[in-house]
């Protein structure tokens, strides 16, 4: 199934400008663009995708989350996380990893500059 700007009527609440998705952040393009990357590869069906996504919203819905367009794709992440773990594509332990390892090299970074991982970091 590839997936054309028709098809975001199956994404409820995603912000966008008439028919076409908004980004707030260059993540959340990148992060919709691997969604959409992966399922086309056949990692992942389009009903799981949907229903891990609609699972992990109303957790934080549940958890209080008010979510007025600014959480949004932060869910996204979150359920991405999930399947793609779930997939055997990578441990969430290899994630939590990643994300410290890029969180220490964003805070050591000096303002304005490039944010760089090495080999090590």
């Amino acid at each position: 199934m590839k997936l054309t700007v028709s098809d975001l009527d199956l994404f409820a609440g995603m912000p966008r400008d008439c028919s076409e998705p908004i980004f707030q952040e260059p993540w959340e393009a990148q992060l919709f663009a691997m969604v959409v990357y992966l399922h086309e590869k056949g990692i992942f069906t389009w009903q799981e995708w949907t229903e891990r996504l609609s699972r992990v919203t109303h957790r934080a819905q549940a958890a209080g989350d008010s979510d007025f367009g600014d959480t949004y794709y932060r869910h996204w992440l979150t359920a991405f996380e999930d399947l793609i773990a779930e997939k055997g594509l990578t441990p969430l332990s290899d994630l939590a990893s990643r994300k410290k390892e890029w969180r220490q090299a964003y805070l050591a970074t000096p303002h304005g500059e490039p944010v760089e991982l090495r080999s090590g970091d």
